[in-house]
């Protein structure tokens, strides 16, 4: 299945008092690994968002092995782990990049929803997601 590698300098934002990265900062970088990996099949997030479709996360587990510090440069390994009828299960590995050390790695599964429910993927995403 397809993967992409982002690139991302952890902010003072990112950190607690002590320049540790917040738990809940490796959420957000998931998410920011999971929007490029989708860009680069030629899905815009914005574009599903006109066309009324949602992909909410609706399980998320991560795995925390080592701490990101203020100014690390990380990156984020996202790929498509599985693409079932109506979600898409993604993993993730963050790394510091200088030593390439895993910080943290987990997956999400999203599912694809017009409103409060569940809908089926999309033909022209589905083709998409499956030629990766």
């Amino acid at each position: 299945m397809f993967s992409s590698t982002t690139e991302q300098r952890v902010y003072y934002a990112d950190t607690d008092h002590g320049g540790v990265a917040y738990y809940a900062s490796y959420l957000r970088w998931f998410e920011v690994g999971r929007t490029e990996l989708l860009r680069e099949l030629g899905i815009e997030q914005g574009e599903l968002d006109r066309e009324g479709i949602l992909l909410p996360v609706v399980e998320v587990k991560c795995e925390y092995k080592s701490p990101a510090l203020y100014n690390d440069i990380i990156l984020i390994e996202t790929s498509i782990m599985k693409i079932g009828n109506k979600s898409i299960t993604f993993s993730y590995g963050i790394l510091r990049k200088e030593g390439r050390k895993l910080l943290a790695q987990g997956h999400t599964v999203n599912v694809f929803a017009r409103g409060a429910s569940s809908t089926e993927i999309p033909p022209d995403i589905r083709k998409k997601l499956e030629k990766s």
